[in-house]
């Protein structure tokens, strides 16, 4: 199972949308999210979404960032509003996934991708 997101770059007060998409022998997906970690500090929660839709985002991030995605195609969205310096970081996606072979959910991380936001 590989988890494969783009990210970018763009200004302050810009909107950018990062989407995550999870390939391999993939019997179910849980639980999808992004975290974050900016340089000199700890990889941070920024949003996640149950199967059902049920929503968690972190409070620096609650109302500019929105967490979607599409079962269908193993994709997790963040579309993020009004970027400001303090969001530069790299972005990391994460899927609690049932792997075909396994026996239960396991959790797997992106490699991670660069979002520069300049003031």
């Amino acid at each position: 199972v590989q988890l494969q997101a783009s990210g970018g770059l763009v200004q302050a007060g810009g909107s950018l949308r990062l989407s995550c998409v999870a390939s391999g022998n993939i019997r179910s997906i849980n639980g999808m999210g992004w975290y974050r970690q900016a340089p000199g500090k700890q990889r941070e929660l920024v949003a996640t979404i149950g199967r059902s839709g049920r929503l968690n985002y972190a409070d620096s991030v609650r109302d500019r960032f929105i967490i979607s995605r599409d079962n269908a195609k193993n994709t997790v969205y963040l579309q993020m509003n009004s970027l400001k310096p303090e969001d530069t970081a790299i972005y990391y996606c994460n899927a609690a996934v049932w792997a075909t072979g396994s026996e239960c959910y396991m959790d797997y991380w992106g490699k991670g991708t660069q979002v520069t936001v300049s003031s």
